[in-house]
């Protein structure tokens, strides 16, 4: 699988992320993950000055977490983004995050849609906005699906014995 050179968020497990079992808790994932939605706002040009003067932002209408490993106090964490497709109102991203050695700690996929401040409705990206998108994805063009992408919860079905 190709990967994303430059990491979308860089940070390290906090003290108050530690749970009772001794690792982080299932909540901080989903924190860091959504501190890394609004670094890829930031990353395709919606900051704050951008969203105050254009009055427009990004809501998450989805969110898939897959934990797959345990990540503990104070370790380096870094966080990637995969454009896995678009359109003009919304975006279906794909996080991942690792540790310092590079191990896959937990996944995050995720529809997000643009929203207009003023009404409270959907709206198509501004044009500039749309530009940035049409680049990531250009630029991610050879990135294989990972594996978690689509994935839904469900028990699979076997013997009432087993």
């Amino acid at each position: 699988m190709t990967k994303v050179k430059n990491p979308l968020l860089i940070d390290s497990v906090r003290p108050e992320w530690i749970d009772y079992n001794g690792h982080m808790t299932d909540s901080a994932y989903a924190i860091l993950f959504s501190i890394a939605v609004d670094q890829f706002m930031v990353k395709v040009g919606i900051d704050e000055d951008f969203r105050e003067k254009v009055k427009y932002s990004i809501f998450t209408l989805e969110t898939h977490l897959c934990y797959l490993k345990e990540a503990h106090k104070g370790q380096s964490l870094q966080v990637s983004i995969q454009l896995l497709d678009y359109d003009s109102k919304r975006l279906h991203v794909f996080f991942t995050m690792e540790n310092e050695k590079g191990d896959r700690l937990a996944t995050s996929e995720q529809m997000l849609m643009g929203m207009n401040m003023e009404d409270g409705h959907t709206a198509p990206f501004p044009e500039e906005i749309q530009i940035n998108i049409e680049e990531l994805s250009k630029a991610q063009t050879n990135m294989e699906v990972p594996k978690e992408a689509g994935r839904k919860i469900g028990i699979r079905k076997k013997s009432r014995n087993e």
